[in-house]
Parts: C-alpha cells; sequence; structure tokens
C-alpha cells in the first residue's frame, strides 16, 4: 500500500544550490546542497535530480517506509556534477526490496547509463553502480510527452551546453515546472559564440523563436522552480554558461502568467543575505509589470503544497 497520498501534490526541497555545495553559515537559511527537488502526486513519488540534497531525501524516505520498500522515479535534468553527484548516497538505492527508475536524456558523446555508472566507477568510488542491491533501471529518454503512473510529462530542451531538459509535471492539483539551468535567449548568437560548438548539443531556432516556444512550455503552470543563479550585473559576464538572471526570468514568468515564482540554482558565492536582495529585486520588476505572481528563493527543507 502506497504511503504517497493523491489527494494533494506536495513539492519538497532537498537541494537548492547551483554549481558545487556550500555548507557554512553563510547560506544557513537557504541550504548549501545542490539541486534535488521531490514531487508527490497521486500516488507517485518523483525526484527531481539527484544533487547533494537526494542523501537527505534517502534518509528521510527510509525513517517514513521502514521495512516496506520504496518505489520511485528520478527525472534526471542533464549530467552535470552538481545534478548527479548525490546519487551514489541515496539509501533507498542499497536495499534490494527497492524499485528506482531513472530518466534522463542522452548525454550526446555517452549514454546516459554509462555516465551515472561511471562516477562510481574506480579510482571515484568504492562501489560500483552494478553492486548496489537496490532494482535501479535507467531509461533514455526519447519522447518529450511520456507518463509516470498517470501523470503526464512534458519536457523541454533548455538552452545550457550539453544536453539539459526541464520538465513539467501534470497533477491533479496543479502543473509543477522544473527548470534548473537555463540561459534566457536574448543574446543566442554570443552565447553560442561564447559556449564553442563542442558544447552546442543542439540545433537552435532564432532567438524570438525559442522563447515563445518556452513561453508556451510554461503557461499558466502552478510552480514555476527555475535557475535565476546570477544577478543581472553578474550575467553580463557569465554569457553562455548556461544561466538565467533575475531580469530573464521574471519577464519569463510574467509573459507565461505562471502562479507562482521559485527562485533556484542559487550560486555558490551568493549568501543568505544576497537571495534575499535578488527575492526583493524580483518583487519589484513583477510589481513594475503589473503582475501579482507570488515570489520566494527556493529554500532547502521547505515545501509546497498545491491543491
Amino acid at each position: 500500500m502506497s504511503k504517497v497520498r493523491a489527494s494533494k501534490t506536495r513539492v519538497i526541497f532537498w537541494g537548492v544550490r547551483g554549481s558545487i555545495p556550500t555548507p557554512g553559515p553563510g547560506t544557513v537559511r537557504y541550504g548549501g546542497n545542490t539541486s534535488c527537488v521531490e514531487v508527490r502526486a497521486d500516488g507517485e513519488i518523483i525526484v527531481l535530480d539527484a544533487g547533494s540534497g537526494i542523501r537527505l531525501l534517502g534518509q528521510s524516505l527510509q525513517r517514513e517506509f521502514g521495512s516496506d520498500p520504496i518505489r520511485l522515479a528520478i527525472l534526471i535534468s542533464h549530467t552535470h556534477w552538481d545534478h548527479i553527484q548525490g546519487l551514489p548516497f541515496f539509501l533507498p538505492a542499497y536495499s534490494g526490496k527497492n524499485q528506482l527508475k531513472v530518466f534522463g536524456y542522452d548525454g550526446t558523446r555517452t549514454r546516459l547509463g554509462e555516465i551515472l555508472a561511471g562516477q562510481m566507477e574506480t579510482p571515484f568510488f568504492p562501489v560500483t553502480m552494478a553492486e548496489l542491491p537496490g532494482k535501479i533501471e535507467i531509461e533514455e529518454l526519447k519522447d518529450m510527452d511520456f507518463r509516470i503512473g498517470r501523470l503526464r510529462i512534458r519536457s523541454k530542451f533548455l538552452n545550457h551546453p550539453g544536453v539539459c531538459a526541464g520538465y513539467r509535471i501534470y497533477t491533479p492539483a496543479g502543473s509543477v515546472v522544473y527548470m534548473p539551468d537555463n540561459e534566457p535567449f536574448e543574446q543566442l548568437d554570443v552565447q553560442l559564440r561564447n559556449r564553442g560548438t563542442e558544447n552546442t548539443a543542439r540545433q537552435f531556432k532564432s532567438s524570438a523563436e525559442e522563447r515563445a516556444d518556452l513561453i508556451e512550455f510554461l503557461r499558466e503552470a502552478d510552480l514555476l522552480i527555475v535557475d535565476a543563479q546570477y544577478t543581472d550585473e553578474e550575467y553580463q559576464r557569465h554569457v553562455g554558461w548556461g544561466h538565467g538572471s533575475v531580469s530573464s526570468v521574471v519577464s519569463l514568468a510574467a509573459d507565461a502568467d505562471v502562479k507562482r515564482l521559485l527562485l533556484f540554482h542559487h550560486d555558490p558565492n551568493h549568501d543568505d543575505e544576497m537571495v534575499d536582495k535578488i527575492v526583493d529585486k524580483a518583487r519589484m520588476q513583477i510589481a513594475q509589470v503589473g503582475k501579482s505572481i507570488a515570489v520566494e528563493a527556493a529554500r532547502e527543507g521547505s515545501e509546497v503544497i498545491l491543491g
């Protein structure tokens, strides 16, 4: 019998930081673990990314389920370290009674399963993925519209070096969009030039067309979790790095009429006070465009309930 209730959708944040874990007194309120978000809806547990925050999620699931089996799906946005580095420390993978399905897209040069297993090979880790007792199935996605249980999932490739996907989960209580690493399209030609051809995994349309497609993907989402790593000033020094700026994220959310905006993938150099300032700036900009979108920064350990 599943312990996941279908009457509401719960979104729980286990890691909200970008690039590298940042423990310490300056990140106590927002947290220092890298990307990991848990979504519970309609009898399913869906984990978005496996950054260092997934270790805490695994401990919590073990306490909750006890001797009962755990069944869940992990959606990997992309295979940069800060989105997969916690998987070897995920406790449910170490019990044979548990079933874990890992989904993601081709890593361009290396297949998804090889990348995930590779970080656990000698000399990087003492236990290989093949030695984990848990039933782990890795599925490389081909379609951009698929289902996990009764939940419909849409995905979209984002503007980030290599292959990176955002996911929109349609639940009975509303839709959740997870877009952890994405750069605004306004300077697409400059971005691709700065990024280099070896880091460009797909063909892009014009910047206007790409932005219009993204707005359609986000349209009226109940919750948008989105990369807002840089201030506007910082972004000018990081064009092509694949991350968002405050103004671009606010503009995107306003044009798509999302209902709630959670700034995510906090820069490792931003302490709690700096994240507060970014939230204030985003709220001011939302007010200036005449929208009533609720804006917060994603906070490790926090929970959002839809429905």
